[in-house]
């Protein structure tokens, strides 16, 4: 992809377009910026951008984030994959939430940041038979 050939309003509608949540943490492990900031599953204040994500990290799972994002900086993992069954403001029934950290890295391979990466999967899961383009 050519970017750089890419105006900033054309790369904040494709990230805002992307059918998931992704937050980015930096190499100094800040929370540098996310998407759809008024209809995340997984809201994040404004208050958060710039913090440590330690600081705003649930506390039931920051261990296993920590290790994770340990293991991205040292080069031993890229990627991390969970999901989570749980309720949705838009249907009353619990949902499946697929939850992917994804390490971001230079050509050279040295760590830029993380990728958390929240995606609603249970759309997905219903999907039965076929629908072609234009159906």
């Amino acid at each position: 992809m050519k970017i750089e050939q890419m105006s900033e309003a054309m790369l904040t509608a494709l990230i805002e377009s992307l059918p998931a949540e992704i937050t980015i943490i930096d190499a100094n492990d800040e929370v540098a910026g996310w998407n759809k900031h008024d209809k995340r599953l997984f809201h994040r204040p404004l208050s958060s951008m710039g913090l440590n994500f330690r600081q705003c990290h649930p506390e039931a799972s920051l261990p296993l984030v920590e290790k994770i994002i340990s293991e991205m900086k040292s080069g031993q993992r890229d990627k991390a994959q969970f999901w989570i069954d749980m309720g949705v403001p838009y249907d009353t029934a619990k949902h499946k939430i697929l939850i992917e950290f994804f390490a971001l890295r230079d050509p050279a391979g040295k760590y830029l940041g993380c990728m958390e990466y929240t995606q609603d999967v249970e759309p997905i899961r219903r999907l039965e038979g076929q629908k072609r383009l234009l159906d």
